[in-house]
C-alpha cells in the first residue's frame, strides 16, 4: 500500500521545466503511520503492549470501552500513555524536508492535563474564593481556561473533576461579597463555566441558584458594556432554568427588579442571535404554568409583567422572519403566555396572531408544529361568545386544510393530534360559506379579518 501527499505541478514555468513529470507525490513511511486511522501521527503515544499510536485515535478507541491493543489485541497492563518523543521528532523532520509538496509541520503537541493537577487547582480556586483573594482565583481560572482550548481530551478532564461545581461555588462567595467589588473575577468565572454547559451537576446548580449569584447575574446583563459578559451571565441563567428543580429559581428571580426589563430588551433588540435565543428560553421557563402555589403567582406575575411591555406584539415581530431556533423558542413562548385570560386577550387584539400561527404550521420544524397548534386550540376554545370571530378568521387563512394535512402526516406527538382533532370540531361548523385566504400579505396586515 502506497501512501502519500500528491501534488499537482502547475504554471506556465513549471510545465517548461518538467513537461513529463506533472505529478509528485511524497511517500509517507509506514511507520509515521497511525495503525488505527492510517494517518500521519500528531501526538504518537506507546501503550503497554508496545504499539505506538496517535493519542486522539487511541483515547478514542479506550473511551468506546475497549481493553485491548487493537493490533496485538492483547488485553492492556495498564491505560498509560508514554509520548514517543523520538518518533514524533523523525516526523517533524520528514514535514520539514517534504515541506515543498505542501506538508506542513507536525507541532509539537502539548501535554495533556492530569486529574491531579485539575484537583489541585481546583483546591487553590476554593481557597482563594474563601479569603476573597481575586488574584489567587483569576490566576487559577486562567489556567482552567488555558487548559481548556489546548484539547477537548483536556476539557473532558476538568469536567469530569468537578470543575463546574468549584467555579459556582466561587462565583457565589464573590457575590455574596460584592458583585460590583468583584465583577473581574466573576466575569472570567461565567466565561470559563460558558463551555461547560450543559455540565452543570446539582451542587453547581445550587450555588448558581442563590440570591447572591441570580443578582450577580442579572447585574451583568444590566450594568456590563461587554457582549460577551452579557452572553455568558444569560447563557447561565438558561442553564439554571432548564434543571428539574427550576420553580425555586423562578421564585428568586421574579423578586429581582429590572430582570423582566433586561431579557424583554434582549428580545426586542436582538443584540445576538445566542444571546436572543438564551432570553428566549429564560422567558420561556419564567412564564411557564407551575404547579406550586408559590411560584404559580410568581408565573402571574411575570407573564402580566411582559405582556404589559407588549411582549406579544414582538414575538409575534419575530416570526413573521426569523430562523427556525428563535421562531420555536418564540412560539414556545407565545404558546405559553395563551395558557391565561391576559395573555389571550393580547393575542386577540393583534392581527398578525393567527396568520402567523398557521402559517407556521407544517413550515418550520415538528416543535413549531406543535406550538402553533397548541396557541390556536387554547384561543379556539377559550374564546367567548363575542371572540368567536377568531374561528372565523382561523378558517379565512387555511386552518383547517392545515390541521387535515397534520393528521395525515401524522406530526407530533399525542397531545397534538388531539388538540388537532378538537380543532377541527370546533372549526366545522363555522365552514359554510366561507373562502380559505390561500396566502397573506404579512406586511399590510393592520387589522384583524
Amino acid at each position: 500500500m502506497v501512501l502519500g501527499w500528491r501534488r499537482r505541478r502547475t504554471g506556465h514555468g513549471a510545465t517548461k521545466k518538467q513537461p513529463r513529470n506533472l505529478d509528485m507525490e511524497a511517500l509517507i513511511p509506514n511507520h509515521f503511520l497511525c495503525p488505527i486511522s492510517l494517518d500521519l501521527m500528531k501526538d504518537p503515544v506507546t501503550l503497554s503492549s508496545g504499539i505506538t499510536y496517535d493519542r486522539q485515535s487511541i483515547d478514542t478507541w479506550l473511551e468506546a470501552g475497549n481493553f485491548t491493543c487493537p493490533v496485538t489485541n492483547q488485553v492492556l497492563r495498564n491505560f498509560d500513555q508514554i509520548p514517543n518523543h523520538s518518533l514524533r521528532r523523525m516526523i517533524q523532520d520528514w514535514c520539514t524536508q517534504n515541506k515543498h509538496y505542501g506538508i506542513e509541520r507536525v507541532p509539537t503537541p502539548r501535554i495533556p492535563v492530569l486529574p491531579m493537577e485539575v484537583s489541585e487547582i481546583l483546591f487553590s480556586i476554593g481557597a482563594s474564593a474563601r479569603r476573597l483573594d481575586q488574584h489567587g482565583c483569576l490566576e487559577c481560572v486562567h489556567k482552567i481556561k488555558k487548559w481548556g482550548a489546548e484539547s477537548e481530551r483536556n476539557k473532558r478532564c476538568i469536567l469530569e473533576n468537578g470543575t463546574a461545581s468549584v467555579l459556582a461555588a466561587a462565583f457565589d462567595s464573590f457575590a455574596t461579597d460584592c458583585i460590583k467589588r468583584n465583577a473581574t473575577v466573576c466575569e472570567e468565572i461565567l466565561s470559563a463555566l460558558s463551555w461547560m454547559l450543559p455540565a452543570f451537576d446539582e451542587e453547581a446548580h445550587k450555588y448558581l441558584g442563590s440570591q447572591a449569584s441570580l443578582h450577580g447575574m442579572v447585574w451583568f446583563l444590566k450594568m456590563s458594556d461587554d457582549l460577551s459578559v452579557k452572553q455568558n451571565a444569560i447563557l447561565a441563567l438558561k442553564e439554571l432554568l432548564a434543571c428539574h428543580d427550576r420553580n425555586k429559581h423562578v421564585d428568586a428571580l421574579a423578586e429581582i427588579d429590572g430582570v423582566n426589563e433586561v431579557l424583554f430588551n434582549f428580545i426586542r433588540e436582538k443584540i445576538s442571535p445566542t444571546i436572543t435565543k438564551a432570553s428566549l428560553m429564560v422567558v420561556f421557563y419564567l412564564v411557564s404554568s407551575s404547579s406550586s402555589s408559590s411560584s404559580s403567582k410568581s408565573s402571574e406575575k411575570i407573564k402580566s409583567a411582559f405582556l404589559e411591555m407588549g411582549l406579544v406584539s414582538i414575538l409575534l415581530e419575530i416570526l413573521v422572519d426569523s430562523e427556525r431556533g428563535i421562531c420555536e423558542r418564540a412560539l414556545g413562548v407565545l404558546d405559553s403566555l395563551c395558557d391565561f385570560q391576559e395573555g389571550r386577550e393580547k393575542a386577540y387584539a393583534n392581527a398578525l396572531t393567527i396568520p402567523v400561527l398557521v402559517k407556521k404550521i407544517l413550515r418550520v420544524s415538528e416543535m413549531a408544529t406543535e406550538y402553533s397548534i397548541s396557541a390556536i386550540w387554547k384561543l379556539c376554545k377559550c374564546a367567548s361568545s363575542q371572540e368567536e370571530r377568531v374561528l372565523v378568521e382561523v378558517l379565512q387563512v387555511g386552518t383547517f386544510q392545515k390541521l387535515l394535512l397534520v393528521l395525515q402526516v401524522r406530526c407530533g406527538d399525542e397531545n397534538t393530534k388531539e388538540k388537532t382533532t378538537e380543532l377541527l370540531k370546533l372549526l366545522n361548523p363555522y365552514r359554510a360559506g366561507l373562502e380559505c385566504i390561500e396566502s397573506v400579505d404579512f406586511k399590510n396586515i393592520r387589522r384583524s379579518f
